[in-house]
């Protein structure tokens, strides 16, 4: 499912953006060999600090799977300050209707083949199509793309074809990137759903996104601090729904006593989050 984070709402998302940083330095830097920025294993880069809408996919289990970078042309962008040779001395493309889409990946090592869900060609038709409907409901009328020839590929075979090419494709370090022209249209939309298999809204809101997120990465509904972000482990998911579960003071000192007779398995900052696991003795008599 989908989750657009743009300068509105990315104080919601810090975690999700952290997750999206950390698969893009994994694609683009580890299997790619781009020369990008990373960071303690997180890629990002300047254009990221104006703010973009970042299309994000999330699976079932709250993980970050897939993401692209939705970009206006009228300030600065990649294939006017970065990519500007693949133009040919032409100037760049600048206007409040087209937008650059870059950064686009998914997760390999996660994703499956095929062409069901939780597989790489999915998510990939699932970014696309809340990449071009979030636009065109924004007015965009063409989005413009630095990809190379093995995304070009895949965009013709998945119902998404470029309809335009601007300059001719140049060597950029170790890949050879082109500029491709796709238009916001209710035909490319369909044209990708269609070829997906995909007829649901693909968006989640933000409620439904946070909650996502937060069942395997941060205890948020059961009052748990989790201060490293890291999923817990079964242990403490035990621990947590015994505590939760326990309907008399009797139930949660056993609950407590348990922890502690096993406290060498926790961290100290594990144990005191299970520790503050809220209790509630409604049946107590």
């Amino acid at each position: 499912m989908i989750i657009v984070i743009d300068g509105i709402n990315q104080h919601k998302f810090k975690d999700v953006l952290d997750d999206m940083f950390k698969l893009r330095a994994r694609v683009f830097g580890d299997r790619l060999g781009w020369e990008v920025n990373i960071e303690d294993g997180r890629e990002r880069d300047h254009f990221d600090d104006l703010h973009p809408a970042h299309v994000v996919s999330i699976d079932d289990e709250g993980d970050v799977v897939g993401c692209m970078r939705l970009l206006q042309t009228k300030g600065p962008h990649m294939l006017s300050d970065v990519f500007h040779s693949i133009l040919d001395g032409e100037p760049p493309i600048r206007s409040a209707q087209v937008w650059e889409a870059t950064r686009f990946c998914v997760d390999t090592k996660k994703l499956g083949r095929g062409r069901g869900e939780n597989s790489v060609s999915y998510v990939t038709s699932e970014v696309m199509i809340g990449s071009f409907e979030y636009a065109k409901a924004a007015g965009v009328l063409d989005s413009i793309a630095v990809i190379d020839p093995v995304m070009n590929r895949v965009l013709q075979r998945s119902g998404n074809a470029p309809y335009d090419y601007l300059g001719s494709a140049k060597p950029m370090g170790k890949v050879v990137a082109m500029a491709a022209l796709m238009d916001c249209s209710d035909e490319r939309i369909s044209g990708i759903r269609e070829y997906a298999n995909i007829a649901h809204d693909v968006f989640l809101t933000d409620e439904q996104a946070i909650d996502l997120y937060a069942r395997n990465k941060t205890p948020a509904d059961t009052g748990v601090a989790n201060y490293d972000h890291q999923p817990l482990s079964q242990m403490e998911k035990y621990f947590v729904e015994q505590m939760n579960s326990a309907t008399t003071k009797a139930e949660a000192e056993a609950v407590l006593n348990l922890i502690e007779a096993v406290s060498d398995r926790f961290t100290p900052e594990q144990k005191t989050a299970l520790l503050r696991t809220p209790r509630a003795f409604a049946h107590e008599a």
